[in-house]
C-alpha cells in the first residue's frame, strides 16, 4: 500500500507472495478490511461532515479484471480512472467512502453516502453537490446543508455559512494524506474489492494515532 509494488516484488522475508496475495484477496472478498476500518473508527465527531470525490488514475495493470461485475474503472477526461467518494468528520478523518468509475457524477453517489450518516448535524460540500434533492434529503435527516450554488443557480448563495464552508480544507487534507500511499494514489488492483481494501487500510492508518 505504501510503495505500490507488485505482489511478486514483496520482500522474501514476508514469505511466498502468492500466499500473501491469496490471504489478502480472501479477506477482501469477505469484507474483513472494511470491518477493521469500522473497528478503528472510535468516537468520530459527528457535528460536521464533509463530502467530496477525487479521481484516481488507473494503471494499465488494473485493466481487464475477470468477471461480469463492474470493477469501478471508467473513462473520464484523464483516461481510465476510478473515483473515491469520501466523507470525513469534523477532525478531517475518514468515516465513509465509496468507490466508483471515474465517469460517475458526485451527485449520484452522495445520497447513499449521506444515508449512512444518521447523527450528522451539518453536511458541507462544494458546488458539485448543488442539488435540491440532496438538500431535501439532508433536511429530512434534521441536518443543515452548506452547499454553494452554481453560477446558473436560481436560489443563490445568500443563506450559505461561508465561515463554516472555509473548513472544507479538512476534506482536501484528507485526500492529500490518503494519496501519500502510492497504491491509493494510483490504482493497480484489477478488482474493485481489492482496491477498496487498500483504501480502507489507508483510512485505518489515519485513525491509528487517535
Amino acid at each position: 500500500m505504501r510503495v505500490g509494488c507488485p505482489w511478486r516484488d514483496l520482500p522474501k522475508a514476508f514469505g511466498c507472495w502468492n500466499s500473501i496475495y491469496k490471504r489478502f484477496n480472501a479477506w477482501s472478498s469477505s469484507g474483513k478490511w472494511g470491518k477493521v476500518l469500522k473497528a478503528l473508527i472510535i468516537n468520530p465527531d459527528c457535528e460536521w461532515r464533509f463530502i467530496d470525490g477525487s479521481h484516481i488514475k488507473a494503471h494499465q495493470h488494473s485493466a481487464g479484471a475477470a468477471g461480469r461485475k463492474p470493477q469501478a474503472s471508467g473513462k473520464s477526461r484523464a483516461g481510465n480512472t476510478t473515483k473515491i467518494h469520501l466523507v470525513v468528520d469534523s477532525y478531517g478523518l475518514p468515516v465513509e467512502f465509496e468507490i466508483t468509475g471515474g465517469e460517475i457524477n458526485d451527485c449520484s453517489v452522495a445520497p447513499q453516502l449521506i444515508a449512512r450518516l444518521p447523527d450528522v448535524k451539518v453536511i458541507i460540500a462544494d458546488k458539485g453537490y448543488d442539488s435540491e434533492s440532496i438538500r431535501e434529503q439532508i433536511a429530512k435527516m434534521g441536518a443543515r446543508s452548506v452547499i454553494p450554488g452554481k453560477r446558473n443557480s436560481l436560489k443563490g448563495n445568500a443563506d450559505i455559512d461561508w465561515g463554516l464552508y472555509k473548513y472544507r480544507h479538512l476534506m482536501e487534507n484528507a485526500f492529500a494524506r490518503l494519496k501519500q500511499y502510492r497504491a491509493v494514489a494510483t490504482r493497480y488492483d484489477k478488482l474493485k474489492r481489492n482496491y477498496e481494501s487498500m483504501v480502507a487500510m489507508a483510512c485505518g492508518y489515519l485513525w491509528l494515532p487517535m
